[in-house]
């Protein structure tokens, strides 16, 4: 159980070291991995996390915090990493650590240097709240908090032909010229030159190594020579940073002029780099966007970049020299515009395509460059609100579905605050931010946020606009637990503003509502038959949201008319659109209504174990059992009839094996076997 980032490539040496981190770990909560950039921090703590997975019975948990530069995401992305995607309102970290609390995970915390006061405070938090949780933090200073145990890594041995410096010299050199013999007398020498040189950094002989591709052993140790000498005096760069510094500003001398070019205009990317984004925020004057996935490659068979599937990740410690070389350009502005624009306009095709074959497509195209648009919202609240306001509300659907509701809030809160025009844009956040608020269970705030949404709509006379007010006070009144208002607002809006859901896809989310309500009403010959036709709409789309949602209700209907087969049937169905959107909450509510289609054919075993496995993606959300109000009393008799079937002691066993089970193996049993492609 966790997320611990896959590398390709192998761990060199460091035994001494994995051994001194191992021990700490047993004796002591919080271990912080210091030293310089670039010396191997990050590989030593991945290792030795890995290395410990089974000492931690609630998983090692990831997170990496090199996109941040200031703290106002840090908890969010924290919660990301372990799998948390609260839907309350309470403050991210008061989720974190009631999720934290009665468990014993592992939570590994990557590059904390920038935002280290703020990393101190969080942890401090987290210990407290959490007495079995561990802590392992890399940073280039200490954190600074009570009882933390510091572990000063170095960079590896490099003198001796067996030294660790060597090894990793040469493994990574067979990875780079794979042809290149250095069994010669004068390579040996040369090899061993190279590592006294750069001093065992880990980084730096990985960028000495990409050398070899074009240049003997001998020629790359003649060079750094010479160029170390030119650096011999301290006072041009502090004697723990001139080999480190060398070898970068080396490698950056060798890469071709565009491809320093693109190196420099990366750096304004936080995270991992899609070759496509890459083209469109890089491109210009000299670099055209078809020549990037050839540099793209050039930088990565140069160790500049590492790829990831199909995206690049650049160190922070290559970024950083990247975005002082796009500073010495004069170029930070203009790319930080840019980056921004070219988000936005991601998030307007995805609000765009949300209705139709690519919405899938779309989520997960949200979701993947998630830190691109924070960093394009962070950039736009300041330097262009009315743009902020028009993107935040594009986004809020997908981060409402995909567990960023904190996200979605603040940013829909900021930029609100700071633009006040008119129009169907503020109207869009309006409507976003208000479901953003019900789904945080904040129902007051909702109701107020329906009202002006209302209000905005009606000066608008803009279908889109009043369709998208009447989702959100009906989804408010249906989650307080009024099906009758839910209904009488959802259906009068779908009644007088006809058309093609395409040019107003709220249509779509009022038929979800109208649905829910009409159930709520017991009304079911008319919620089978809403169900049906929404069902049959949405697959003329090819999309997955509002189908789902039919499939759900058409299981709740089914159990409640006493065809317990069908409503399995049409649970699963509902749980494999869920999955492929990666919609935590949705998924919560098809496994509460597979468990009760299973606890009425009889199965109570199979019953309390899908049941467990819905409790964890409760905890994922936050939440302990929510959806629409008159949902907790049938849950109650569904647990009833599994605990009957089965006896109270096979319940309970059952129910933990699925609490206590990965959350997407439960998944997979719950869809019988396999889950189904995203």
């Amino acid at each position: 159980m966790g997320n611990l980032p896959v590398v390709s490539t192998s761990f060199v040496g460091r035994s001494g070291e994995l051994g001194a981190v191992e021990r700490a770990l047993q004796e002591h909560r919080l271990v912080t991995l210091t030293g310089g950039g670039g010396v191997g921090k990050s590989r030593l703590a991945l290792r030795a996390a890995g290395l410990a997975r089974e000492s931690y019975p609630d998983g090692v948990w990831w997170a990496d915090l090199s996109p941040l530069h200031d703290d106002r995401l840090l908890t969010a992305t924290v919660c990301d990493a372990v799998g948390l995607l609260d839907h309350s309102a309470r403050r991210p970290v008061e989720a974190l650590c009631e999720w934290l609390t009665g468990r014993r995970p592992l939570l590994v915390l990557d590059c904390c240097e920038r935002i280290v006061t703020s990393c101190a405070r969080l942890v401090a938090d987290l210990l407290a709240a959490a007495p079995a949780l561990t802590v392992l933090t890399t940073s280039r200073k200490p954190l600074g908090t009570e009882g933390e145990r510091l572990l000063d890594i170095g960079p590896l041995p490099a003198a001796g032909p067996g030294a660790e410096a060597v090894r990793l010299f040469r493994d990574r050199a067979a990875a780079a010229a794979p042809l290149l013999a250095l069994d010669s007398p004068s390579a040996g020498v040369a090899v061993a030159e190279i590592c006294r040189r750069l001093e065992g950094i880990p980084l730096a002989l990985e960028l000495a190594c990409a050398r070899l591709a074009e240049n003997s052993v001998e020629e790359v140790a003649d060079r750094l020579t010479s160029r170390l000498d030119v650096l011999a005096d301290d006072t041009v760069w502090p004697q723990r940073h001139r080999a480190l510094r060398t070898a970068i500003g080396w490698s950056h001398e060798l890469c071709a002029p565009l491809e320093r070019l693109l190196w420099a205009r990366l750096s304004v990317f936080p995270g991992t780099v899609d070759p496509a984004d890459a083209g469109a925020v890089c491109a210009g004057g000299p670099l055209a966007a078809g020549a990037v996935p050839a540099l793209l490659e050039g930088l990565a068979a140069q160790s500049v970049l590492q790829r990831e599937g199909e995206r690049y990740r650049m160190l922070d410690t290559l970024r950083e020299y990247g975005a002082l070389w796009l500073g010495e350009l004069g170029e930070q502005d203009a790319l930080a515009r840019r980056h921004a624009a070219h988000f936005a306009d991601v998030a307007a095709r995805a609000h765009a395509g949300w209705l139709g074959p690519r919405q899938v497509d779309w989520y997960r195209r949200i979701a993947d460059c998630h830190a691109d648009l924070c960093a394009a919202l962070d950039h736009l609240v300041e330097r262009d609100p009315d743009r902020a306001v028009e993107m935040a509300g594009r986004t809020g659907l997908f981060w409402s579905c995909c567990g960023h509701l904190h996200q979605a809030r603040g940013y829909l809160e900021r930029a609100l605050a700071r633009s006040a025009v008119p129009g169907p844009p503020r109207t869009r956040a309006l409507w976003a931010l208000g479901i953003t608020r019900t789904l945080q269970g904040d129902h007051e705030a909702a109701r107020l946020l329906g009202e002006e949404c209302t209000l905005a709509a009606w000066h608008d006379r803009d279908p889109e606009s009043m369709l998208s007010a009447a989702h959100t006070v009906s989804f408010t009144h249906l989650m307080m637990g009024r099906p009758q208002a839910a209904h009488t607002v959802s259906d009068r809006a779908l009644s007088h503003l006809t058309g093609d859901p395409l040019n107003a896809p709220s249509h779509m989310r009022c038929r979800v509502i109208r649905l829910f309500a009409l159930s709520a009403l017991g009304r079911l010959d008319e919620a089978y038959e809403d169900a049906t036709g929404l069902r049959r709409l949405s697959r003329g789309y090819g999309e997955h949201w509002a189908r789902s949602y039919a499939e759900h209700q058409l299981a709740l209907i089914q159990i409640m008319r006493g065809r317990p087969g069908e409503a399995e049937g049409h649970a699963r169905a509902m749980l494999a659109g869920k999955y492929r959107l990666r919609d935590s909450l949705g998924i919560a509510l098809g496994l509460d209504l597979l468990a009760g289609a299973i606890a009425a054919q009889g199965d109570g075993v199979a019953a309390a174990r899908t049941s467990g496995t819905g409790h964890t993606y409760w905890r994922m959300v936050g939440h302990p059992h929510r959806g629409s109000p008159e949902l907790g009393a049938i849950r109650d008799q569904w647990e009833r009839q599994a605990r009957r079937a089965a006896g109270n002691p096979a319940y309970e066993s059952a129910y933990h094996r699925g609490v206590e089970q990965d959350a997407e193996s439960g998944l997979a049993l719950a869809l019988q076997g396999q889950l189904p492609p995203s």
